[in-house]
């Protein structure tokens, strides 16, 4: 059987235990440690303290783009408004559509005007012509947003006309058809060419012109 080895306890206690036990001073501090001063690099002067990053001595390595033109607030505006448009007489033409498709199943009925035919067919024509127009309010729209050339305002502006004729002949066959007992349909008629009306005075003003007619790459200053 292996003995256990005593190892022998001293009694002296240790310095390192000993609170009361007083201990010698060390060095005093000396500091940092030295370090190796900052040298700029050949021919760039020295940045100051927070100066941004990169220096502004150091030359830019590309010139700065050319700021772009801005389109001018009038063509977005006839835009919009050709849009808007476009969606009010595709309303109608839908509801001229269901008009003569009724006149034309009740032509030759008992009761029925003897020109129900031909306003069945008047009606056709009529959703036609508008469906045509309302396909050029958003070409016209479309091209006003995408493009600068003169094609596109001349677009617009025939757009715009062809909403203020289609009005006209709107107010004249009701004022023809039903007289003074119209009522207000002459009226609404009116309102309803009250935006082509508009946009067509913003698609042919100044700064329209100025936009389509000059290029992106140089000639004429683009209104901004």
């Amino acid at each position: 059987m292996r003995g256990r080895t005593v190892h022998p306890v001293s009694t002296h206690p240790s310095p390192w235990s000993d609170p009361a036990t007083q201990t010698q001073p060390g060095a005093p501090y000396a500091g940092p440690p030295p370090t190796t001063p900052y040298r700029p690099a050949p021919g760039w002067p020295p940045a100051p303290y927070g100066t941004a990053w990169p220096h502004a001595a150091w030359p830019q390595p590309w010139p700065p783009s050319p700021a772009r033109p801005q389109r001018p607030g009038q063509v977005i505006a006839a835009a919009v408004l050709a849009f808007v448009q476009a969606a009010g007489v595709a309303l109608a033409t839908a509801y001229l559509q269901l008009l003569g498709s009724v006149f034309s199943m009740a032509a030759g009925q008992p009761g029925f005007p003897a020109d129900g035919a031909a306003l069945a067919a008047e009606a056709g024509v009529l959703s036609l012509v508008q469906l045509v127009s309302v396909l050029l309010l958003v070409v016209a729209g479309v091209l006003a947003l995408t493009s600068r050339r003169a094609s596109a305002r001349w677009t617009l502006a025939a757009a715009f006309a062809l909403q203020l004729a289609l009005a006209a002949y709107w107010a004249a066959r009701l004022l023809g058809a039903f007289g003074p007992a119209s009522g207000l349909l002459p009226l609404l008629v009116v309102c309803f060419a009250a935006g082509p009306a508009v946009a067509l005075g913003l698609s042919v003003g100044r700064p329209a012109r100025a936009w389509f007619t000059s290029s992106p790459d140089g000639g004429t200053t683009p209104h901004r």
